[in-house]
């Protein structure tokens, strides 16, 4: 198992929106706004929901933690704002606005270097969890994204479940 590292964790970040591109462009809507079952997402509102994150939730509380301000209180976080917010919009400007937006909260992470071991250990203080950890933040940055690419891919394959008979047995991502 690896500690956390901030080099280590852009290694990921600055992957996801390549990733998900290569994954999702070009697929019909089937594949793309298809979901679970009622109160799941599909690979669309995914999206979307990481594009909120990018705009009010990673580096606007590492701001949070890292400022001189002794209020260190995170505004709550709308996990559901993806379905006001991505309405009317094609996958493909999603994927835009993400893969853009992914690099400037990058960029703003770079240009807080260097962060020290103890500014990772600076906190702020979360809604429901209390006080927190930058280098926690950020490591479940990296976890939260590689979460949804999993989800997108069981999204995507549980479509599929009906049809693939008994190998269901073997394939634990249809095993749901």
């Amino acid at each position: 198992m690896i500690s956390f590292e901030i080099d280590k964790s852009v290694e990921i970040l600055e992957r996801t929106p390549a990733v998900l591109t290569a994954m999702l462009t070009g697929l019909s809507e089937d594949w793309i706004m298809n979901n679970e079952g009622p109160d799941t997402w599909s690979p669309y509102d995914i999206v979307g929901h990481l594009i909120h994150g990018e705009e009010t939730d990673w580096i606007p509380r590492m701001k949070i933690i890292l400022s001189d301000s002794p209020d260190k209180r995170f505004t709550p976080f709308d996990r559901f704002a993806q379905f006001t917010n991505s309405k009317g919009k094609t996958l493909s400007q999603l994927l835009e606005t993400f893969t853009t937006l992914r690099a400037q909260n990058l960029e703003t992470l770079r240009s807080a270097a260097p962060i020290t071991p103890a500014d990772l250990l600076k906190t702020g203080i979360h809604p429901a969890f209390g006080p927190v950890t930058l280098s926690q933040l950020l490591a479940t940055w990296v976890a939260h994204d590689l979460n949804h690419i999993a989800q997108i891919a069981r999204v995507m394959a549980v479509q599929y479940r009906p049809d693939a008979g008994p190998w269901v047995a073997y394939l634990k991502i249809l095993q749901g």
